[in-house]
């Protein structure tokens, strides 16, 4: 993945509310293709910067920007929701009287038609719908839910609701999908076999660059989980309210900001986990991002476009 072709950059975002500092100096770039995933302690902000990201709640200071194409002239700053943007929440939200094709599909109807249209050009709108729905099965069978495209979600699991989640979010097109902690509520063996999926949306990203394409997917994922963060992403980054501000010149804690952004290790979705090298980079995070004494530089471990691959897989490095 090339840093050169950007998606999302925040710069120089900070935020509080009244006394109370929450994020400090957020620079970040994410590039295309990438599923970077966000960790953090307790209260550091994670939820107030995606909600900035979002557009819902922008930050007091900085910006944020969303690029279209490869460069830097195609970036948009954010100052509000946009179709550019998808969001999944561990709560998912469906309409209970669709299906899971019908509510896959129900963005594209609010997208592309209006309610006069679909009133007095029922012709052209019953095309559309026919089209909308056959995209909504491919991508319902793209997140292993080929067989239930008729369930309502009543019928479906909290795993198959969540997956029908992702795909409303994905059949938008939008350049970034921000997960809020998406799998939370979920049990193990379900948690698992959706992480396999998000690794099912990389390998669909490196074979369209091997083909000298633009990847599909970029997605930015917000979990509590640290096991979880190192094998979906192919980058962890730490925000932290611990680190080093006394050394650098603040009289209170201005906030977290990003202390830890680097590689994590590829997998396939059916390839073992080396559980060794998980355990280094875990403590390597657990000491860098939260712990209480931590007096971390910021920048010390903010290596990403530096490092090497953690290791290498037949995916290729990211």
């Amino acid at each position: 993945m090339d840093e050169r072709s950007p998606v999302l950059e925040a710069k120089g975002v900070s935020h509080w509310f009244g006394d109370n500092r929450v994020l400090h100096d957020i620079n970040l770039k994410v590039a295309r293709g990438q599923i970077v995933s966000l960790v953090g302690p307790s209260g550091c902000g994670k939820s107030t910067f995606l909600r900035a990201v979002v557009g819902t709640h922008l930050p007091n200071a900085g910006d944020i920007v969303v690029y279209s194409g490869e460069s830097h002239a195609t970036g948009r700053r954010v100052q509000g929701p946009g179709r550019d943007r998808g969001i999944v929440y561990q709560h998912y939200s469906l309409f209970p009287f669709l299906t899971a094709q019908q509510n896959v599909a129900f963005g594209l109807m609010l997208d592309e038609t209006s309610i006069a249209s679909r009133l007095f050009m029922f012709p052209k709108w019953r095309r559309l719908r026919k089209a909308h729905l056959e995209e909504a099965a491919a991508f319902l069978e793209r997140v292993g839910l080929g067989e239930a495209i008729n369930l309502y979600p009543s019928a479906m699991s909290g795993g198959m609701r969540q997956r029908v989640a992702i795909a409303q979010a994905l059949i938008m097109k939008p350049e970034i999908v921000l997960l809020d902690e998406p799998f939370g509520a979920l049990d193990e063996a379900t948690r698992e076999d959706l992480q396999k999926m998000l690794l099912t949306l990389y390998d669909e990203n490196c074979q369209t660059l091997e083909k000298k394409e633009k990847p599909p997917h970029t997605i930015f994922i917000v979990t509590h989980e640290l096991n979880e963060a190192i094998y979906v992403g192919d980058r962890v980054i730490g925000l932290s309210q611990f680190w080093g501000w006394e050394e650098a010149g603040h009289k209170a804690g201005p906030g977290a900001t990003i202390t830890y952004d680097r590689k994590a290790p590829v997998y396939h979705p059916g390839e073992e986990r080396d559980f060794e090298e998980f355990a280094h980079q875990r403590h390597e995070i657990r000491r860098i991002v939260f712990d209480p004494e931590a007096k971390h530089a910021p920048a010390k471990h903010r290596t990403f476009w530096e490092d090497k691959p953690v290791r290498q897989s037949s995916r290729g490095p990211a």
